[in-house]
This record gives C-alpha cells, structure tokens and sequence, in this order.
C-alpha cells in the first residue's frame, strides 16, 4: 500500500507542483496584504489630522470624488475609525466586477482634496490576488488552482502516510539533521517541516476548495444549517428618495455607530435607486475576525429598513463567515497569522524539495550484485569436505 501511495504521491506533486508553489508564496504574501501596504503606499491610507478640527461631511466628500470621476456611479466607501485615516472609495463602472472598470480613490477627509486614485487592476494586491486564485488567467485559472487545490489535500493526506515512522524511528522522523548529507537534509526539510504544518495545510486546502466548488460551499450550508443552498448576503430592494435635502449618508454612518457601539471601521456600500444602501460594521472587539453586523437604510431620507446582525445570523452562515479568517490565518490575530505565513513558505518549499528528492533518486546508480567468489571443487564436484579443506 505505501509504494502505491509513494507513486500517488510523487506523480500528483509532479503535476501540480508549479501551480502550488505560485499559490503558496502569493498566499504568503496576502496574509499580511493590509499590513504591507499600510507600510510602503501608507500616504494612501494616513493623513494628518489637524487638532480641533473636524470631519467634512460625507456627502460632501462623495460629491467631491463623484465630480471628478462622473463615469462611475456606484460602489463603497471606507471609513476608519482613527483619526489620522483617510476615507477609501472603491469606484464601479458599469455592471459586473471587471477590476479594469474599477477604482480605488483615497480622499483628506478634512480638506476633501483627493489624495490619490488607483485602478483597481492595477493595484499590487490586486493582482496578487488575482495570481493566487486564478493564475491571472480568468475561468480557466480558476479551474487549474481548483483541481491544484484538490490534489494538494491529496498530498498531505498520502505525505502524512508516507512520513509515519516505526517506533524505532520516531525521533528521526520528528527532527532535522542539520549536519547530514545534502540528501538527507533535502529529505529531512521534505518530510518533517511538512508534517509539522500538515493540519494547518489540510484546513487552508479545505477552506480553499469552498471558493473552487459551489459544491463544496454546499456542502457547508448543509453540514450546519440541513439544506445545501447557500445563503447570500444582499441589500434589499428600496426605492431613493429624490432631492431631500438630507446629508442621508452622513446620517447613515451616525445611525450606524449609534445602533452598533463597538470600535470598528464602518463600510457604506451604495448600488443604485432601487437597492438599500448597506452599513457594515466590523467588530474589531469580536473573538474572532470577519465578524460584520449590516444595516439597510433607504436612500435620500436614511431611514432604517432592515437590520441583519452577526449574533442572529444561521450557524451555516457563521461557518461561512469563518472561512476566510481560517484559510488566511487571521482568525485570532496576530500569532495565527505568523502560523499561516510560516505554512505558507514550507508549503511553498514542498514541490521543490520533493522534486530534489525524485532528481535524487533517478541518479541514484544501480548496486552491482557482489560476485561469488568460486572456489574449486566446491559445487563443482561431489569431494569430501575434508579434500576441499585439504586443497583451501
């Protein structure tokens, strides 16, 4: 069973070992993405903020972006809830979520000047997202990185198979020789660094696959609420009240705030006439992160239509919500990030250390069957032993 499970292993790697190695260091990357670009494109997200001094009205600031990037009629506006932070609206054109027909605009909510505007495609981020789950090659990408995805919970499950050591070679199989031949050291960082990260390799796949497949993300609905069909997150349908007079999205964020006390950053989503405009509030003070309330207020007038919180949400779509943290490792924070960024670069070395492996193997020169030495009269002839002692 093991030498059908090492063939299994070794060929399945062979075929998706690229495509893992790209996904791997891209993940790595995007597991500290907000942080990294606070860091080198931090003009983007801070400004200065002058003391007494106070935040220009909402809808003010929208009109100011809105009036210099007229083609674009729809999208979202960030507000943090620091100070120093800049307000980042993300622009749509048309229909769709083409990333060439969205942008990014960063606006001094204290002088309404825009700070700077980013096409969304050609954002860093974006692109290495982009790379991550679709090769940068659309539908098709997404199938590639799916089946990759697949064969990579293979992988671990056959590895771990493999890796299983005899009593007598537990400690062998538990620790790195660093002072081994280069063989055994490729060997060693092959086998041990990917067991030790294999269950936080099994839940990123797992999560993974919940985008690949609609089936999967099925799967999930059914496991925690009883029925397969997945549950959306969308507005309500409300009808925009023209020419009100109301700063409604300002009203909107208070109202916000208001019903929501926690500290977190407020994302107002607006999409049209005929849709509610939604209020997200992220609850940075929640056990775990990608935790959202929404609120649907109506356009024009900012009043309230529906509220749908966090804590009344199905246990389907609480599991769903876990998804994200779980697969980039922000669930508690800081120190699972670290773990994921860690898994991330050993999964990342895995291809090329089991390649190294095969290589190794392939040159490996056949051992030449030892010859045995003839001795006269010794299987040759019926002589007494004594004669052949005689004669040695």
């Amino acid at each position: 069973m093991k030498k059908i499970l090492g063939w299994l292993h070794l060929w399945l790697g062979i075929v998706s070992g690229i495509v893992v190695l790209i996904v791997a260091l891209t993940g790595s990357l995007l597991v500290f993405e907000e942080e990294l670009e606070h860091t080198f494109h931090s003009s983007f997200f801070y400004v200065e903020a002058p003391a007494n001094t106070t935040r220009l009205p909402l809808d003010q600031l929208l009109a100011n972006v809105q009036g210099q990037y007229p083609g674009y009629k729809s999208g979202t506006m960030e507000i943090e809830p620091e100070p120093d932070r800049s307000i980042v609206y993300l622009l749509q054109k048309g229909k769709g979520k083409d990333k060439a027909n969205q942008l990014y605009v960063a606006i001094n909510p204290y002088t309404g000047k825009i700070i700077e505007a980013l096409p969304a495609n050609k954002r860093f981020f974006t692109i290495v997202l982009q790379l991550h789950r679709y090769l940068c090659m659309g539908e098709t990408g997404k199938i590639i990185t799916g089946i990759s995805c697949s064969i990579f919970v293979i992988l671990i499950i056959t590895g771990l198979v493999l890796w299983w050591p005899k009593r007598n070679a537990r400690k062998q199989r538990l620790s790195v020789k660093w002072n081994a031949s280069f063989k055994r050291l490729n060997w060693d960082l092959h086998a041990v660094f990917g067991f030790y990260i294999h269950l936080v390799l099994l839940a990123i796949s797992l999560t993974g696959l919940v985008w690949s497949y609609k089936w999967v993300n099925g799967l999930l609905f059914y496991a925690f609420n009883g029925s397969s069909k997945p549950e959306k997150v969308t507005a309500p349908k409300s009808q925009a009240v023209k020419n009100t007079g109301i700063a409604y999205f300002e009203q909107i964020y208070n109202t916000t705030n208001e019903r929501l006390p926690y500290r977190g950053p407020v994302t107002i989503r607006f999409e049209g006439d005929t849709v509610a405009i939604a209020a997200s509030k992220y609850n940075m003070a929640a056990s775990t992160s990608n935790t959202y309330d929404f609120l649907y207020f109506q356009a024009g007038t900012a009043k309230l239509v529906k509220e749908r919180l966090h804590k009344n949400e199905s246990a389907g779509m609480k599991a769903r919500r876990m998804v994200y943290p779980i697969h980039t490792g922000s669930i508690y924070g800081w120190p699972t990030k670290i773990i994921a960024l860690i898994s991330s670069l050993v999964a990342a070395s895995l291809p090329v250390t089991g390649l190294l492996i095969y290589l190794g193997r392939k040159k490996k020169k056949p051992v030449k069957k030892a010859k045995k030495a003839v001795i006269p009269g010794v299987g040759t002839t019926s002589a007494p032993l004594h004669t052949v002692s005689a004669k040695l």
